[in-house]
């Protein structure tokens, strides 16, 4: 598995989030197995989008192709996308009971 790290600014938060709920099952066809979005603090089209993929080859292969391009296009991505791959090295969770 690979970690994806996504961050780009939108035009609008929820003309995006329309286009990106719509293509759920083209993301998970290729690969992606969990996605968490994040909003920053100062401007709420700022995002940051933090995926798990099956693999580093149909991670690449999705952030290349053609067909992502156009529904970043239709949901207002503003620029290019910064996009970086990454492995765990290490996971720690604080509970309560800590």
């Amino acid at each position: 598995m690979i970690n994806v790290l996504l961050h780009h600014e939108v035009a609008d938060y929820s003309s995006w989030k329309a286009v990106f709920d719509s293509a759920f099952d083209l993301r998970r066809n290729h690969g992606e197995r969990a996605c968490r979005i994040f909003r920053g603090a100062g401007n709420l089209n700022d995002l940051t989008l933090f995926f798990e993929w099956d693999n580093m080859e149909k991670a690449r292969a999705f952030l290349a192709s053609d067909e992502l391009k156009a529904r970043m296009a239709q949901a207002g991505v503003k620029g290019t996308p910064r996009v970086d791959f990454l492995s765990e090295v290490q996971s720690i969770r604080l509970t309560a009971a800590d």
